[in-house]
């Protein structure tokens, strides 16, 4: 399973072409290269099932919520989806998105803990950062990811000191592994296989991450 340069070549027209009026003329090419995207989509997770426990796959829509955007363009200019993790045991989830332009990415990780979550591992950040630290300096999970990414507060968090010698992790409101992809490695044959390889590779972050959220300060269950 691939995705296909029709694919791109669609998207790029989109991008050109943002309007309904254009839209709605080629609604049947739209139509063809989005269900080749959700065979792609239902393909990878598949292959996720080998090594996680995942639901929910969303295919996500082409228009564009406008409401509260001052970008009024109807239409996204991608093609995007995502993967929950099953179970209290297992937070977080999965994304990935199609843009050409040597746009596209990959994700995982936990976009909006809720604010119980997010208190809780900073408090087991606080307490002890280096198993995230020795997680993260990983030279594999760097190869492919770099370093965490995510929306992060401009000092230090309420009730911590900025002086914290773990601030430069208590400051992250996300904890989000990205790679990004070139067009050509989107086309090639074998980019299923590179997102489902690079996914695998993130299992010891959610491994630590589960545990830190499922247990209280002491270790105990939650």
């Amino acid at each position: 399973m691939t995705i296909t340069p029709a694919t791109l070549t669609f998207l790029l027209d989109v991008a050109e072409n943002n309007n309904r009026e254009w839209f709605a003329e080629h609604k049947p090419r739209y139509q063809e290269v989005h269900d080749d995207f959700k065979d792609f989509a239902a393909e990878w997770e598949m292959r996720m099932l080998d090594h996680d426990e995942v639901e929910k796959l969303k295919v996500y829509r082409i228009y564009r919520d406008v409401r509260f955007s001052k970008n009024k363009t109807p239409y996204k200019t991608n093609f995007g989806a995502s993967l929950n993790r099953v179970g209290a045991q297992r937070r977080g989830g999965y994304y990935f998105q199609v843009e050409p332009g040597d746009k596209s990415f990959m994700a995982a990780g936990f976009w909006g803990p809720n604010k119980e979550d997010l208190k809780l591992i900073r408090d087991k950040i606080a307490v002890d950062p280096l198993p995230l630290r020795r997680l993260l300096a990983n030279q594999k999970l760097r190869d492919l990811f770099g370093d965490m990414r995510g929306d992060k507060v401009k000092t230090a968090p309420k009730g911590f000191s900025k002086d914290d010698p773990a601030i430069d992790l208590l400051r992250y409101k996300q904890f989000l592994l990205i790679r990004e992809f070139s067009d050509e490695e989107v086309l090639a044959d074998n980019f299923i296989d590179e997102l489902n390889h690079s996914y695998e590779s993130v299992r010891p972050f959610f491994d630590y991450m589960s545990d830190v959220l499922t247990t209280d300060m002491n270790g105990r269950p939650l």
